[in-house]
């Protein structure tokens, strides 16, 4: 046992691992924002920083708050309402709860800038979501809130994974990650950017299809090849989900009582691909 923080893909508390620098070519470069500095906002922003990119992280309480480690090649800390500022691509990485808080900045990027949502639902961390109960897929809701498209994507990783298991396109073995959107040209970026942290990424079609991707689903942080997820996809019972998804959390509630303990993430990752299949 051993005491831990909270991340936001697989609504579990991990240790924030070290991230790996990314291996993409330097040239490639862009302006991306990110509004959330938790352990998956974090990690997102060494990759990206590391691929070339420059990138503004932010998050709710101040940029002096920003852990400095964050803080290597391309990436720098600044207030919430800059992080978007000229920015190509925005990632935003805060619980399913605080949407309503930035959703005013949100909805000030401009349209044609790619806003790619990391985060997932989990009623015992973010309170019951009527809608969502009732079978809203959680990035429409999102995308209704903020009112403007996004795109789905590393939602679907377990901080762990992305800090540790990221590997040169066509490994053996690589870990896919699924991506959905609505617009062709969101998709395309967020893809990129996907492999960019070392991942093959996988279309997932639609928002509207990206419950296939929400916590309980196959594809849901059990780091699967690209074939396993789109088979994994392709499997995915809407009903079933959300119950598998309420497994998971109740066998993590019962291992700790606090969520500042609890075994490893591959204790996790097993337990998800016991209850998901």
């Amino acid at each position: 046992m051993r005491t831990v923080t909270w991340t936001s893909a697989c609504g579990r508390p991990t240790r924030r691992p070290p991230a790996r620098p990314s291996s993409h070519p330097k040239e490639i470069t862009m302006k991306i924002g990110i509004i959330g500095a938790g352990n998956i906002g974090a990690l997102l922003a060494t990759k990206l920083g590391a691929a070339g990119h420059d990138v503004a992280i932010a998050n709710s309480r101040g940029p002096e708050t920003i852990d400095p480690g964050i803080l290597t090649e391309g990436v720098r800390a600044v207030e919430a309402a800059d992080a978007a500022a000229g920015a190509e691509v925005v990632i935003v990485s805060v619980p399913f709860a605080r949407i309503p808080d930035v959703a005013g900045l949100l909805s000030q990027i401009p349209e044609n800038v790619p806003l790619i949502d990391t985060g997932n639902y989990y009623p015992g961390r973010d309170g019951r979501h009527d809608a969502v109960d009732a079978g809203q897929v959680e990035s429409v809701w999102v995308a209704q809130t903020i009112g403007r498209p996004l795109v789905k994507a590393w939602n679907s990783i377990g901080a762990p994974s992305l800090a540790d298991k990221g590997t040169e396109p066509g490994a053996q073995g690589r870990i896919a990650l699924p991506v959905a959107a609505d617009r062709d040209e969101d998709r395309r970026a967020a893809m990129d950017l996907v492999e960019q942290t070392g991942f093959d990424a996988v279309d997932a079609g639609r928002l509207a299809e990206s419950w296939r991707q929400q916590p309980g689903a196959p594809v849901y942080c059990t780091d699967l090849t690209r074939a396993e997820v789109v088979e994994g996809l392709a499997r995915a019972d809407r009903g079933r989900v959300p119950k598998r998804r309420d497994l998971a959390w109740a066998a993590v509630v019962e291992r700790t009582d606090d969520f500042t303990t609890m075994p490893d993430f591959d204790w996790a990752l097993r337990l998800n691909r016991v209850l998901y299949r």
